[in-house]
C-alpha cells in the first residue's frame, strides 16, 4: 500500500465578497502549489480556497489529477472503516480558508433533517442534504454578526434607534417589550420558549417588510449614524459602544446601500476574533461575517439559507421558521482552546515556545490542531489516529513526514494524511504554522469525549 500522504491541489471561488488579487490568503495558497496553474488577477475577487471531498469544487491528488473523493472511495483505508461507513465513503468535514473584504449574507445553515427536505424540494438552491455546523479560527482579526443579542440589548436598541422601532411597528416592539421583560435572563424552560417566540415574531416583523419601506427607513438610520457618533443608539450597548455601532452602520450601508442587514445588526451579536481565537456555531444559528481572513472547518455541505447582504436568492420564510432564536453573549459561542496532548515535541520546540492547540467542538465531524514551530529544527510528531487529516501551513516552512516519505511544505501547500498514520512536522524556518482538521469517531481525540 502506498505511504498514506497525498498533496493537494485546492480550487479557490471568487465571489464578490472575496479579497482581490494577492491581497486574498485564499488566492495566494492556491497559487502556491506549483501544479495548480493558477495564476492570480490582480482585478479579480478570490474568496475560498476549499480542501476536501465536496463535488462543488473537489481537492485533486498533485502527482495523479485524481480526485481526493477517488483516492478514498478505493482504499477505505485511508478513511478507516468505521468512518467510511458513517459517512458515505467521503470526507465529513470541508476545510477552508476565507479571505474576506465585504459582509457575506446574512444566513444559517439547516439541520440535518431540514437539509433533506430542502434538498428534495428545491436542488438547485440546496444542493446537498447534509448539516453544516461550523468553526471559525482567524487567521487575521476578524469581525462579524453571531447569534441573537441578549435580549435586554435587544430591548435597549428598540428604545433608542428610532428608525428600527419604527420599521418593525409600534404594535410589534410593545408585544416584544412586554413578552420579556422581567424575563430576559431567565433560565426557566417556559421562560426560554415564550422569550423565543417573542424574539421570533419581532426578527420576522423586521425581514418580511417590503425592501423600499426597508430602503426609506436605512436611510434615516445611517443620517442618524453619521450624525451621532458615540451618542448614537443610546451610546451603545453593554457589548458595543455608539460609534462604533454608527461607523458599522455606515461601512455596511457603503457595501449594501438600504439592504435589511444594517437593522439586523442590532438583532445580532457583533463580534471581533484577534488572530488564533475561534467560535462555533451550530446548525440553524444566524450569522454574517464582515471582515478577514479566517479557518473555517464545517460539515461537508454548501446549504445556505440567507436574507440580507446578498444579490442571490434569499428565503425569508424558511429562515424565520428554521432558526433556534437562542439568546446569548458572544462569550457563549466563543471557543476555549487546549493544549493539544497527543503530540511530542522536541527539545527544539520547546525552548521555543512551540505549540500545538486543539479547538475541539461538540460534534462528530471535525476539530482542528494549529500548529506553531517556532524555531529551525522544531519538530511536532503526531501520533497515529483512526482517522484522515487535512493540513495547511499557513506561514513559514518546513517539512511533513509520513513513514517512509517526506515531503517539503510551504505557506499555502495542503496535504492529506490518511488514517494510522505517525505524522512529523519539521519547521526550516523560525516559524512554521499549521492548522489540521481531521475526524476520528472513537478514542482520545473523539469530540464526543471532549469535556
Amino acid at each position: 500500500m502506498q505511504v498514506p500522504l497525498i498533496q493537494l491541489q485546492c480550487g479557490v471561488n471568487s465571489y464578490d465578497w472575496g479579497k482581490v488579487g494577492k491581497e486574498s490568503a485564499a488566492a495566494k495558497y492556491a497559487a502556491a502549489t506549483e501544479s495548480n496553474q493558477f495564476s492570480i488577477d490582480n482585478e479579480k475577487p478570490y474568496a475560498e480556497l476549499w480542501m476536501g471531498t465536496h463535488p462543488s469544487l473537489p481537492s485533486k491528488d498533485v502527482e495523479t489529477q485524481r480526485s481526493l473523493l477517488d483516492l478514498i472511495q478505493d482504499n477505505q483505508a485511508l478513511m478507516s472503516p468505521k468512518i467510511s461507513e458513517k459517512f458515505g465513503e467521503k470526507l465529513p468535514f470541508l476545510f477552508k480558508i476565507l479571505s474576506i473584504r465585504k459582509a457575506l449574507s446574512i444566513q444559517a445553515h439547516p439541520n440535518k433533517k431540514l437539509a433533506e427536505q430542502l434538498h428534495a424540494k428545491d436542488p438547485k438552491n440546496y444542493p446537498d442534504d447534509n448539516h453544516k455546523p461550523e468553526m471559525t479560527i482567524a487567521v487575521t482579526p476578524f469581525d462579524g454578526l453571531c447569534g441573537f443579542r441578549p435580549l435586554k440589548e435587544i430591548t435597549h436598541f428598540l428604545a433608542t434607534v428610532p428608525s428600527l422601532r419604527k420599521l418593525i411597528g409600534e404594535n410589534a416592539a410593545k408585544e416584544f417589550e412586554e413578552a420579556v421583560s422581567g424575563r430576559e435572563t431567565s433560565a426557566s424552560l417556559e421562560d426560554t420558549q415564550r422569550n423565543k417566540k417573542a424574539l421570533q415574531a419581532a426578527f420576522s416583523a423586521l425581514v418580511t417588510k417590503d425592501k423600499s419601506v426597508i430602503a426609506t427607513a436605512a436611510k434615516e438610520l445611517v443620517a442618524t449614524a453619521e450624525k451621532e457618533g458615540e451618542n448614537f443608539a443610546g451610546g451603545g450597548g453593554p457589548s458595543n459602544g455608539g460609534k462604533e455601532l454608527a461607523d458599522l452602520v455606515v461601512r455596511l450601508n457603503g457595501q449594501f446601500e438600504g439592504d435589511v442587514g444594517l437593522f439586523v445588526l442590532f438583532y445580532l451579536n457583533y463580534v471581533k476574533l484577534e488572530v488564533g481565537e475561534a467560535m462555533f456555531l451550530k446548525a440553524d444559528d444566524i450569522h454574517a461575517y464582515l471582515s478577514g481572513d479566517i479557518i473555517e472547518c464545517m460539515a461537508s455541505s454548501d446549504n445556505v439559507v440567507r436574507a440580507g447582504f446578498t444579490p442571490k436568492f434569499q428565503d425569508i420564510p424558511t429562515l424565520t421558521s428554521m432558526l433556534t432564536y437562542s439568546y446569548a453573549p458572544i462569550s457563549d459561542q466563543k471557543m476555549n482552546p487546549a493544549d493539544y496532548p497527543y503530540v511530542t515535541l522536541n527539545r527544539t520546540a520547546y525552548s521555543s515556545s512551540s505549540s500545538a492547540i486543539l479547538y475541539d467542538p461538540p460534534i462528530e465531524e471535525f476539530s482542528v490542531v494549529k500548529t506553531e514551530l517556532n524555531d529551525k529544527g522544531a519538530k511536532a510528531t503526531f501520533e497515529p489516529i483512526n482517522g484522515p487529516s487535512v493540513i495547511i501551513c499557513t506561514a513559514g516552512s518546513g517539512s511533513i513526514s509520513v513513514g517512509s516519505k517526506t515531503k517539503q511544505m510551504k505557506e499555502g501547500n495542503v496535504f492529506f494524511v490518511g488514517a494510522t498514520a505517525e505524522c512529523i512536522l519539521e519547521s526550516d524556518s523560525e516559524s512554521f504554522t499549521t492548522f489540521k482538521a481531521f475526524c476520528e469517531l472513537s478514542g482520545k481525540e473523539s469530540a464526543s469525549d471532549a469535556s
